[in-house]
């Protein structure tokens, strides 16, 4: 395979490598009915279940897209493609317990650190500077891709295979990634050291506009992730409570609802773009919130209605996505990028870790059985895209 140097192609092999990267991304929260039933787990321990995946993700990641700052970052996304690989395979082969589901899920968040933003930051280093926005919004956008086809994968092949299988299959396709990027994308030179008030973390650390875009990522991914980690359990109560057509297939519904993120994120860049980032963000974050707020009483209304409404919510909070990384992009100098991403991924993947635990709860306090259980649960989603929507507003508009 001979190495890609144009930007379309570039953008092309990064965004397949990350969804194949993703494949199992919704392996436990689509079999979590399973597991729960299988282990007894309580709401929270389902909670701890979904949201390990993200703290492996925040432990690893401060250190691993800092080092794209003096390392070809595409060095660091191959190392952490294959650890995903084997995380996965550990899991097929090993997870026989809800402990050792724990560390190897866990295993496979860090994964996720060592290829999300340094495969960001390893294309964004090939782009010329025109095309860096649009790269960005692509790229990140894809992240909805690859966790659509996740859920959608998982739940037509979930009933031929066992579960084993499944993280098998997924495992090898981190293995196709590892190949794409290898023999792909041209290796780069190491970033050269400059120091920056000898300090790259203080220099990040003191200039408040990234700290509020930092604080607006943890808001979007508490929503975000909570709700993704709880979907298809949400749908698979309600369709055991009142069967219908609609919550047959919870699966497909939480795919669909993740797939909305791609065109949702690119418009979402766009409208920044045309109206002003700031004015766009504390515009968008306030819909989502209302929206997770009409869910939670909507919740005991036909799947005619709940269902599309869900849906409807999940574009809305994908509105802000891919604004809020290619605004941290545009405040940060090209030299502390690296550095930069690693704290806005790890503020913004506490998010992602804390929106499931406290979804689930919610649902433990106000009863997993009920309807005011998930309401409650779907509160907390509201209370995390609140907080994201206070952070961005905490900046003075740019110099006109």
């Amino acid at each position: 395979m001979t190495p890609v140097r144009s930007s379309l192609a570039l953008v092309l092999v990064f965004c397949s490598a990350e969804t194949l990267t993703m494949a199992g991304f919704a392996l436990v929260p689509s079999l979590l009915p399973q597991f729960t039933a299988h282990w007894e787990l309580s709401a929270t321990e389902g909670g701890w279940l979904g949201g390990i995946f993200f703290l492996g993700y925040i432990l690893a990641v401060p250190m691993l897209v800092s080092l794209t700052d003096r390392l070809d970052a595409r060095r660091v996304y191959l190392a952490c493609a294959a650890l995903s690989g084997l995380a996965l395979a550990g899991f097929a082969l090993f997870a026989r317990s809800f402990e050792a589901a724990l560390f190897w899920w866990w295993l496979a968040g860090l994964g996720l650190a060592g290829t999300y933003m340094p495969g960001l930051k390893a294309l964004t280093d090939r782009l010329p500077v025109s095309s860096q926005s649009r790269g960005t919004a692509f790229y990140t956008a894809t992240f909805g891709v690859g966790a659509g086809l996740s859920y959608l994968w998982v739940e037509f092949t979930q009933s031929f295979f066992a579960w084993p299988v499944l993280f098998g299959i997924a495992a090898l396709c981190a293995a196709v990634a590892v190949v794409l990027v290898c023999f792909g994308v041209a290796g780069g030179e190491a970033a050269p050291v400059i120091h920056i008030a000898h300090d790259r973390w203080s220099s990040v650390l003191r200039n408040r506009r990234i700290l509020a875009f930092c604080g607006a990522y943890f808001g979007h991914n508490w929503e975000l992730f909570g709700f993704r980690s709880w979907l298809v359990a949400y749908l698979t109560w309600t369709h055991a409570t009142t069967p219908d057509a609609w919550t047959a297939m919870p699966g497909l519904i939480a795919a669909l609802a993740t797939f909305l993120a791609v065109p949702s994120s690119i418009l979402g860049n766009e409208g920044a773009q045309r109206w002003g980032r700031r004015r766009w963000l504390t515009s968008v974050m306030p819909l989502s919130g209302g929206l997770a707020l009409l869910v939670a009483v909507a919740g005991g209304q036909a799947a005619s209605l709940l269902v599309p409404l869900l849906l409807v919510y999940a574009a809305s909070m994908n509105l802000d996505s891919a604004a809020l990384t290619a605004g941290l992009l545009t405040e940060t100098a090209p030299e502390l990028r690296g550095t930069a991403l690693a704290f806005y991924s790890t503020i913004g993947f506490a998010g992602g870790f804390v929106g499931p635990v406290v979804f689930g709860m919610a649902l433990d306090a106000f009863g997993r059985a009920s309807q005011a259980g998930w309401a409650a649960g779907f509160v907390t989603l509201a209370a995390g895209v609140g907080f994201g929507r206070w952070a961005i507003g905490r900046i003075k508009p740019s110099p006109q």
